[in-house]
């Protein structure tokens, strides 16, 4: 930057945007002296240049006019949008303060980087908007979804052949395809020489309602499940007694070595260099971590995780068909779990009939004991899931891929169905009725091919590395901590295709169920929750 010291400052969505990516020492080192909150009130520095990093909404774009009129806190504005900034915005902001602005940019970035494979739009209350039926914004939270996939396109340097799960009860991932498409065609303006070497799947959360709400065993699923984890922060007690508290993320290289494996490897690799790890202190917190997750495995996770892997995978270990699920469940119901672990188990018994009658819900609902709040299970048919059995003649069940020869746990038994869907793609193995295309898709794709899609700019090293093509998943209403994990397992394994999978969150079994049950709830009675919730 050619500036001298000078103020960014930025939204709630930026904020956690350049959190992900870079730390304040980097800022300094760009002459960024001082970082400041857009809404939060402020004192002028008129000898001071101002950087706007901020998403283009009325609010954002109110709140910058407010910082020019009537009097310029200021010496000028440089302002770079997320994405695409409407018209009558643009032009609220020219008019009001134009002669202050230097620059105004879109600099396409509008999705938050989770991990090195993993992307969020970083929008929880999406799951509401699409899936309540009492919802108002819909169409609007669609869009927005649609404009920040654009942007991780455009920063890939991607423009991908896109196809969407087609499913009878649900049109949102079509919808989603169609906008995506027309406002790709629209970002590259369809020139000939942007060939669809990527693809990019879209999918509605219901695909697969068993996934998200197992307990996992693998690291970083396990710990997001039974800790108390928020913003990626571990809070435990260090030996000496102290409150300590650890971030897990990239920059922790352990972390991103172990959360992919399962618990019982990490406990073994933990103990086995607890001397190296008492000696750097950002270590030890997994011995701690991992520790935590055993205790839980211990008390009932390890009873629980018998009967969900049966119950989810349709087999015992000896790979004998479950004939009576409701023996498998029992168990469950008889036990002193928590009404959290009884709804999952009872869940995963419903999706293994693919549906039960209202007599026999009823019963199930009852000995949960949650009479006064039946949407913790009722309400998963507004995701086209099957609660209560249709007469129909066909299984939304999906055809699974055969593993039998595949080394496992006992209690993990069950393969995210997602993890199909990647290596059939890879493979040029998916179903065309089940996955149409909404725009072309290279012929007989196979993860390998061409480095970028559009060679408008040299390639970067991280372009020279990369020696197949790109597989973009986009998951409507959430991911779970298991799905992510299938991305760098499938990229490992197939070598010719990098795996890219988002949503619009990252979601846990607890606050999906809870969002799941909430859908039952107006916009006002979610917002009066939402309030209270964070007074």
């Amino acid at each position: 930057m050619l500036f001298s010291s000078q103020v960014l400052i930025l939204d709630a969505f930026t904020t956690k945007l350049l959190s992900s990516c870079c730390k304040m020492s980097d800022l300094m080192s760009e002459k960024i002296t001082i970082v400041e909150d857009l809404f939060k009130s402020r004192e002028p520095v008129l000898e001071m240049k101002a950087i706007y990093f901020m998403t283009p909404t009325a609010k954002c774009v109110d709140a910058f006019i407010a910082d020019f009129k009537p009097k310029p806190k200021y010496k000028a504005a440089y302002v770079y949008f997320t994405d695409y900034c409407p018209d009558d915005l643009f032009n609220k902001m020219r008019q009001a303060c134009g002669k202050h602005i230097r620059v105004c940019k879109e600099i396409n970035i509008s999705f938050m980087p989770q991990e090195a494979q993993v992307f969020t739009c970083d929008n929880p209350g999406a799951f509401r908007s699409i899936y309540s039926p009492k919802s108002q914004d819909k169409m609007k939270t669609l869009e927005t979804l649609a404009n920040q996939l654009v942007t991780l396109c455009a920063t890939l340097d991607e423009y991908p052949g896109i196809r969407y799960k087609k499913d009878g009860n649900m049109e949102n991932a079509k919808v989603l395809a169609e906008m995506v498409d027309r406002k790709l065609a629209a970002h590259y303006q369809l020139d000939d020489s942007s060939k669809k070497k990527a693809q990019l799947l879209i999918v509605d959360r219901g695909f697969d309602p068993v996934t998200p709400i197992l307990h996992e065993l693998t690291y970083q699923a396990m710990a997001y499940d039974l800790i108390d984890i928020k913003n990626d922060t571990y809070k435990y007690k260090a030996r000496d007694g102290l409150e300590k508290q650890a971030l897990l993320n990239e920059d922790d290289m352990l972390w991103v070595n172990l959360r992919h494996q399962h618990i019982a490897e990490v406990s073994v690799q933990c103990i086995s260099n607890l001397a190296q790890m008492m000696k750097k202190m950002p270590k030890t917190i997994h011995l701690q971590l991992a520790e935590d997750c055993m205790k839980h495995f211990a008390n009932n996770v390890e009873k629980l995780c018998k009967a969900e892997q049966d119950l989810a995978v349709g087999a015992d270990v000896e790979g004998l068909k479950v004939k009576d699920p409701m023996r498998t469940l029992l168990p469950v119901l008889l036990n002193p779990y928590s009404k959290h672990d009884k709804i999952r188990a009872v869940l995963l018994y419903i999706f293994s009939l693919n549906g039960t009658t209202e007599e026999n819900l009823n019963k199930l609902i009852e000995h949960v004991k949650i009479e006064e709040e039946p949407e913790y299970i009722q309400n998963w048919k507004e995701l086209g899931v099957s609660i209560l059995t249709t007469p129909s003649f066909f299984s939304r069940k999906p055809t699974r891929r055969e593993r039998s020869q595949e080394e496992r746990y006992n209690l993990s038994r069950w393969i995210p169905t997602i993890k199909d869907v990647m290596e059939d793609v890879v493979e040029n193995k998916l179903d065309t009725k089940e996955w149409p295309h909404q725009s072309e898709c290279p012929a007989a794709w196979n993860g390998s091919g061409a480095v970028s899609a559009r060679q408008k700019h040299k390639a970067s090293t991280q372009d020279d590395r990369r020696t197949g093509s790109r597989l973009i998943i986009f998951v409507i209403g959430g991911i779970s901590f298991s799905e992510m994990r299938c991305a760098y397992e499938v990229t490992r394994a197939m070598k010719t295709c990098e795996v890219i999978i988002g949503s619009s969150h990252i979601t846990t079994p607890t606050v999906l169920l809870d969002d799941i049950k909430a859908l039952s709830k107006g916009p006002m009675e979610s917002f009066t929750l939402e309030v209270e919730t964070k007074a």
